[in-house]
């Protein structure tokens, strides 16, 4: 067992932080509340680290779930959000296993040259909520293709985004024997249906600047080359999307962990209290500690399930489990962070309320921390089932 990390992701670790050198905090403040960072995600494309997991032969760098983990990482330790970028990653997973070859040759290359992007996944809807396989969004066949009406609820950066990765039903769930079938994949050319008017995207304000909305779909209608894979059997694939998604958020979590440390560890050492530095005090100390040793746990436990599914491997419990702790450590490292700071953890200028409620989202999304815990509880413990 060698925990050495090959030097190249060094190189990655510093080449991104020289790029977010160039988005200090002043700029993250100005596009509050709802600015989308466009300026950003443009010098990540053209740095091609959104194009991480792409081949080569299709014009990305071929990178490993491992390297773009450490991108996204890197990217929230060094004060930026990933938020606004991260799904071109994720949706990956999804696209190279599953995706045929004439689909990617039509879109990988122009994705990887940053001519599209592939930002939304559009999957949770307000009535069913984490409860996937209950979704109502429906794909009707028509000829050539098919027509899918239905209502998709937090899918981010769809204004900014012309293609999405779409799961919906195919075939009603009382024709099929088990809730997990009859779920189809599409890839949704965006743009074309809000130009038609099949799509209506609308933006919800929130905590957080992160660019989400609602989107209701009225008969969009996506042609068969554009179903990834074989009809009824898209909620599998997605699940492979799912995975990748958790080991980047973990990533992303761990990231934001790191800052907060960093920050906490510098701010403690620096003020002076009472005629002594204020990291002194153990009731200062020891949160900080313990955020940091929470990240170190979850950051193997994120390597791991990387390797897994790089390996092919099922990694189902090791990447959520990577999610579940790296969220658990932010959340604590933003809050010793904000308490060391004290008041002036409150204020703008600081960033660090910024990240607060950054991170905070982690706790309940893309998957919430309570149903990370049925899943280890049912599927890798065995209990009973509570849903």
């Amino acid at each position: 067992m060698n925990f050495e990390q090959p030097p190249e992701l060094a190189e990655i670790r510093s080449a991104v932080r020289e790029l977010c050198r160039r988005f200090p905090g002043e700029y993250w403040r100005a596009l509050e509340p709802d600015r989308y960072p466009e300026e950003f995600v443009a010098a990540l494309t053209e740095a091609g680290w959104l194009a991480a997991l792409i081949p080569e032969e299709y014009g990305g760098a071929g990178l490993s779930l491992t390297a773009a983990s450490v991108i996204l990482e890197e990217i929230n330790a060094s004060g930026c959000n990933s938020g606004a970028c991260h799904a071109q990653m994720y949706t990956m997973g999804t696209i190279l296993r599953h995706g045929s070859g004439a689909q990617k040759e039509r879109y990988l290359p122009r994705i990887a040259s940053g001519e599209l992007r592939l930002q939304a996944f559009g999957v949770t809807e307000p009535s069913v909520g984490s409860d996937t396989t209950a979704l109502q969004t429906t794909a009707t066949r028509v000829e050539g293709g098919w027509s899918i009406s239905g209502q998709k609820l937090w899918t981010s950066r769809a204004e900014h985004s012309d293609l999405m990765l779409l799961l919906a039903r195919s075939t009603p769930a009382d024709r099929v024997e088990k809730r997990t079938e009859g779920l189809s994949t599409f890839l949704v050319d965006m743009k074309r249906a809000v130009a038609d008017g099949t799509m209506t995207i609308r933006p919800i304000r929130t905590l957080m600047n992160h660019a989400t909305t609602e989107i209701f779909l009225d008969r969009v209608v996506v042609p068969d080359e554009d179903l990834v894979g074989e009809e009824g059997r898209g909620f599998r694939y997605i699940l492979d999307g799912m995975n990748a998604e958790r080991v980047l958020i973990a990533a992303e979590c761990i990231g934001d962990g790191r800052w907060f440390v960093e920050r906490a560890t510098a701010y403690a050492g620096e003020r002076v209290v009472f005629g002594r530095p204020i990291g002194a005090n153990q009731g200062v100390q020891f949160p900080i500690a313990r955020a940091h040793a929470q990240i170190e746990a979850a950051d193997l436990v994120r390597y791991k399930a990387a390797w897994l599914y790089e390996e092919g491997l099922p990694c189902g419990p090791e990447a959520n489990m990577a999610k579940l702790l790296a969220a658990d450590a932010s959340w604590a490292a933003a809050n010793a962070c904000l308490d060391t700071h004290g008041g002036f953890g409150f204020a703008e200028e600081y960033d660090i309320e910024r990240k607060f409620r950054e991170t905070r989202l982690y706790q309940v999304a893309p998957v919430s921390t309570n149903l990370i815990l049925a899943y280890i509880g049912q599927h890798v413990l065995g209990m009973p089932r509570s849903y």
